[in-house]
């Protein structure tokens, strides 16, 4: 948008984080919890904005095939391993409680045995998610912190304050899982520094969400679906 540089980066990350907020208030106005409906609803608004708002400034070009899906993979085997190692875990105080949240999934019990319910929650977290979150966190914030004419900063350059403040906000949007959301967003921030490719980063918070959706569906472990 002209006289807006962010609005690509931003706008998209916006309407994502709307939508789980009116969500969570009329959740049954809005998007039956078992119904195909809403989950396309949720698919398709983001990803209306991302084409768009976004398409001047997306990427997918990878540039580190292998190291970033070895990147994706670590993500998600960091994600569940507190709770496989010490099953409980996350029943723990500093992960469970009013400020920070519960992890408890949105989905109902119709849901979970619901295929296209299945399949369209993969697909939106596979898709739009990373893409709306990386514009945002890493394409955007992590330059604009740096100068706030964020276009003369190169993607992947550090600044201590740009780094850390990003990666705690991002794990502040993990709710109950802010412990393993602090430890994908340094991992991201770091893979961001070293490849300088939005595309890379895309694909790894990608590879990571639809390993994380997988888990979810084959084991049943439904509290990951918040």
């Amino acid at each position: 948008m002209k006289g807006f540089p962010e609005a690509p980066y931003i706008v998209p990350f916006a309407v994502l984080m709307a939508l789980v907020g009116l969500g969570l208030v009329w959740p049954d106005q809005l998007w039956p919890s078992a119904g195909i409906a809403g989950q396309v609803l949720r698919l398709a608004i983001p990803a209306v904005a991302l084409w768009w708002v976004s398409r001047p400034v997306l990427d997918f070009r990878v540039r580190h095939w292998l190291g970033t899906t070895l990147a994706g993979v670590l993500i998600f085997a960091l994600w569940i391993a507190p709770d496989v190692i010490f099953p409980g875990y996350r029943q723990a105080l500093p992960f469970h409680n009013a400020v920070v949240g519960f992890a408890r999934s949105s989905l109902s019990e119709a849901s979970r045995h619901n295929p296209a319910v299945l399949a369209l929650r993969t697909l939106r977290a596979a898709t739009v998610v990373p893409i709306a979150e990386e514009l945002f966190w890493r394409g955007w914030l992590m330059r604009w912190m740096i100068q706030a004419d964020f276009r003369r900063v190169p993607l992947g350059s550090y600044q201590a304050a740009s780094f850390w403040v990003v990666a705690l906000l991002f794990a502040s949007e993990h709710g109950p899982y802010w412990d393993v959301g602090l430890a994908a967003g340094l991992l991201l921030n770091l893979w961001m520094i070293r490849t300088k490719s939005l595309g890379d980063l895309i694909l790894a918070h990608a590879i990571a969400n639809l390993c994380l959706s997988g888990y979810v569906i084959i084991a049943g472990k439904w509290e990951y679906w918040l």
